[in-house]
């Protein structure tokens, strides 16, 4: 039996093992309320599972830092050749078959490696929710980033390449200093958006727009659009200078809120908003 102890800092007392002292030396006790040992466990559990499945997923994933734009060339409907410019040396560095590399942040495996870049295949499932079908017909340019290295830097955030819908470009504002950007669900894939996007658009969160780590700007409540703010370099380097109003782009939420919302079991498919968490809500589950 292993037993797991527990020592947290709470309004001046030291909490270990149910059990707290006012000050060392002294004799007096108290035992700790159950929902706070409750929490505890929460606590232990959810970064023991996340940092479990992190490493776990460690080796195939990516960080939104898009290291070369390449052009995408259909070989077969669901079969492609990925061109690389020769001056792409992050990629082309230590590529090999096998390895995953995010396309417009679609996670793909390398099958065969030719002069110009690399050939992948997409699965029926891929070519439904992304816009990869789109871009092999039209022979588009796509964002390319090779997978997550141990010890690499995190530069961005952490970027599964599993896109989780389709949204488009409604308005593009050049400033002075950056492209302000804002994007919401196509007219024939707004179910889609609201189950799958809108529960990780959050004000100042992470969000993976065509593979680019991006920060939210600004959004509604409800998830239903969001605007980014885009730098000149990221916005010249990759597919966003490319993108006109009404253009489709993948978007992938935040893995982090996705594990979030996992743990504290809440299902995406439910109508619950924020204001159902009330006193009563925590009081009939122990938590006051």
């Amino acid at each position: 039996m292993v037993a797991i102890y527990y020592l947290l800092p709470y309004d001046g007392f030291l909490y270990f093992n149910g059990l707290s002292t006012i000050a060392e030396g002294t004799t007096e006790q108290i035992t700790i309320s159950f929902p706070i040992l409750k929490l505890c466990h929460f606590c232990y559990d959810f970064y023991s599972n996340l940092f479990s499945y992190l490493s776990s997923l460690l080796q195939k994933m990516f960080t939104g830092l898009i290291q070369s734009l390449g052009l995408i060339r259909p070989l077969e409907t669901d079969r492609f050749t990925l061109c690389i410019p020769q001056d792409a040396t992050t990629i082309w560095s230590d590529l090999a078959i096998g390895d995953s590399v995010a396309v417009d942040g679609v996670c793909l495996t390398v099958e065969e490696i030719v002069s110009d870049g690399f050939v992948a295949t997409a699965s029926p499932e891929t070519l439904q929710r992304t816009t990869l079908s789109q871009q092999i017909q039209q022979s588009t340019y796509v964002n390319l980033e090779s997978s997550l290295r141990v010890g690499g830097k995190l530069g961005g955030h952490f970027v599964t390449g599993h896109v989780d819908g389709i949204g488009c470009l409604k308005e593009s504002i050049s400033t002075e200093k950056a492209w302000e950007l804002i994007f919401a669900p196509s007219p024939s894939l707004s179910q889609q958006w609201e189950q799958s996007i809108a529960p990780y658009i959050i004000p100042k969160g992470s969000v993976a727009v065509n593979g680019i780590s991006l920060t939210i700007a600004d959004c509604d409540a409800q998830g239903n659009w969001f605007k980014v703010a885009v730098i000149p370099h990221t916005y010249h380097q990759t597919n966003l200078s490319y993108l006109k109003i009404d253009d489709e782009v993948n978007i992938e939420g935040d893995i982090l809120g996705k594990y979030v919302a996992k743990l504290l079991g809440h299902s995406l498919d439910s109508h619950r908003t924020p204001t159902d968490i009330s006193l009563n809500f925590l009081s009939e589950h122990g938590y006051v």
